[in-house]
């Protein structure tokens, strides 16, 4: 923890909408205490706002404040990130978040000699995790829960790698007697073929890590989705902070961006149906059975009429960016497997989102047609590196469901973070609490005559919205 240097917070905060008769009043939800997820259960509530709304209550857990990069491991436990519940798709919130701090230590050593534990050389990662579930909130609470260790598992080999300077190794040696051990020269062929060996860096095994943590984080809830109800499936976007470096992994489409003296820097992006057309359509058309006969890879401007046959019609397919002109043919009438634009866009006229962990039993509406296939767990891993930049307190990492950014722009974001931020002495931890609050309730808006509304009288988020804001520079070596 020797990099960590200066106090702080990490602050989550949530809302959730309810209404709009007074008759749907929530209780008020506790949210669990550090370390476990934040927002998956129900106890107790305190008052937490002033809102003058009847058809609003808020609700507030006590947890603890949660270090940020910046940030150093004396711990203080006063803080209290809150969540408030109104009206919406559901009667509870099916957002999770958790965050941790966790110690690996390896399984063995390169030399291939088990570790011994009393060295203490294990490496400690700091962990924040949003999940957004749909069709129900077992897969966001069970990844919550779980897949920070999935991460530390894969990490276990690499904690005497990452604490080398020296290239990573190719192969790690294998235990003695094990299937595989024997000499395989006679399996390799000429040198000249393996001329140069590419250069595999140690932030790209971090990177690996987390990618196969989401993948067994997924098949995990595909074998015990029946036992244990983990129901639907979930966007998650995690943050890990490991020697110096933040790496963002985004699976969904929550996203997340940096603001540094007034600079936004995205660190994700969003996986839809239209970000992702081409993959979708690359699928359907090498394994067309996956189409079941209902839908075509091929995309259209709106559905084919059946007296539209033998006409031209503009089409793109999986290899294109642009459109072009094609003779309509009776399969064309399929229902396509990408419909719609924007945040009706759709695959197979069902989810609205390409990436994520569960959905193991969705299929498509009437139908016994599997989805998932078309869904991928695997997260894109965005990396920043703390060590290349003075960070000053204001300098933040915010991380946001979908419900935050359909209705605010990545500028109206920063702008918050500015007005929020400068009302506040540096060194005050409650700064990003309030400054994940704003957040939150701006995106909700206000009541009004014709429902939530915001400042410009557009739509307040409709959706969960929940909301992390991480320092990325303490204030005490700042005057």
């Amino acid at each position: 923890m020797g990099e960590l240097r200066q106090a702080g917070a990490a602050a989550g905060f949530s809302v959730r909408r309810w209404g709009p008769t007074p008759r749907q009043y929530s209780s008020c939800l506790a949210l669990s205490p550090f370390p476990s997820s934040f927002w998956p259960g129900s106890q107790v509530a305190v008052t937490f706002l002033s809102l003058a709304s009847r058809l609003e209550r808020v609700c507030v857990s006590k947890v603890g404040v949660i270090p940020g990069p910046g940030l150093v491991s004396n711990l203080m436990w006063s803080l209290w990130p809150g969540r408030v519940i109104n009206a919406g798709k559901s009667r509870h919130n099916e957002d999770q978040a958790c965050c941790e701090v966790v110690y690996v230590e390896g399984r063995r050593s390169v030399s291939g000699v088990p570790r011994e534990p009393s060295r203490g050389q294990g490496l400690c990662f700091y962990y924040w995790g949003l999940f957004d579930g749909h069709a129900g909130g077992g897969a966001a609470e069970m990844a919550s829960r779980l897949l920070h260790r999935h991460i530390r598992e894969q990490l276990k080999d690499l904690v005497e790698i990452l604490q080398d300077p020296s290239p990573p190794p190719l192969c790690l040696p294998s235990t003695p007697g094990a299937a595989g051990s024997s000499d395989p020269s006679h399996l390799v062929g000429p040198q000249s073929c393996w001329s140069s060996q590419k250069e595999v860096t140690h932030e790209s095994l971090v990177v690996g890590a987390i990618e196969n943590a989401f993948q067994f984080m997924d098949e995990q809830m595909a074998r015990e989705r029946r036992g244990h109800q983990v129901e639907g499936g979930c966007c998650a976007l995690v943050v890990v902070y490991l020697l110096g470096k933040v790496y963002v992994a985004n699976a969904g489409d929550s996203r997340a961006i940096i603001v540094r003296n007034g600079e936004i820097i995205p660190m994700s992006r969003e996986f839809t149906p239209e970000t992702e057309r081409q993959r979708l359509q690359l699928l359907g058309f090498l394994k067309p059975e996956l189409l079941g006969g209902e839908f075509t890879h091929l995309e259209f401007p709106r559905r084919i009429q059946p007296k539209e046959l033998g006409q031209r019609m503009l089409y793109r397919d999986q290899n294109m960016t642009g459109w072009a002109y094609k003779k309509i043919e009776l399969e064309d009438l399929r229902f396509p497997l990408v419909c719609g634009e924007g945040k009706k866009a759709r695959v197979m006229a069902t989810i609205g989102v390409t990436r994520g962990l569960g959905d193991h039993n969705l299929k498509v509406c009437s139908s016994t047609l599997p989805i998932k296939p078309f869904l991928s767990c695997f997260p894109e891993v965005r990396v920043y590196d703390l060590t290349q930049y003075e960070h000053c307190p204001d300098d933040v990492l915010v991380l946001g469901t979908d419900g935050l950014w359909d209705v605010t722009s990545d500028c109206e974001v920063a702008a918050t973070v500015d007005r929020v931020l400068s009302a506040y002495e540096p060194n005050d931890p409650s700064r990003y609490t309030a400054l994940a609050q704003a957040l939150v309730l701006g995106a909700r808006g206000t009541p009004r005559d014709r429902g939530w509304r915001l400042p410009n009288n557009k739509l307040g988020s409709g959706d969960d919205i929940s909301v992390f804001v991480i320092p990325l520079g303490g204030p005490g070596s700042y005057s």
